[in-house]
């Protein structure tokens, strides 16, 4: 059975041809925009329903935090401010993680080609 995560070349292996890679890369990609989908479904959600905004104003709210700005309409309810934060907190560890999924294959092939000139030298 297959990973959902690509398995990288052990250091003892050979740099993988760049179709190979670019296939890692988009598999990389793939994983971040479901992340970020399943991300802005769980805020557009929480929004409407803890604070009864709109789908429009949801979504408008959960894309803006989601995205760094913040949010548009300020939370009135103690449930809205409730998840209101714990979205908030939420959104930064997903930036975190989808810039590592989309730049771990970057940062190994660079790794591993150095690794590479290094021992054939």
């Amino acid at each position: 059975m297959r990973s959902l995560f690509p398995e990288f070349e052990h250091c003892s292996e050979p740099v993988i041809p760049r179709h190979r890679f670019l296939i890692r890369l988009a598999h990389g990609g793939a994983i971040a925009l479901a992340l970020i989908a399943v991300s802005l479904l769980i805020g557009v959600a929480g929004y409407h329903v803890f604070e009864g905004l709109s789908w429009i104003d949801a979504f408008l709210n959960a894309a803006m935090l989601l995205g760094g700005m913040g949010p548009v309409n300020a939370p009135a309810s103690f449930g809205g401010k409730l998840f209101a934060g714990l979205y908030a907190l939420y959104c930064g560890l997903v930036v975190i993680v989808v810039a590592g999924v989309i730049l771990a294959p970057v940062a190994h092939r660079i790794l591993h080609r150095f690794h590479v000139e290094s021992r054939n030298r």
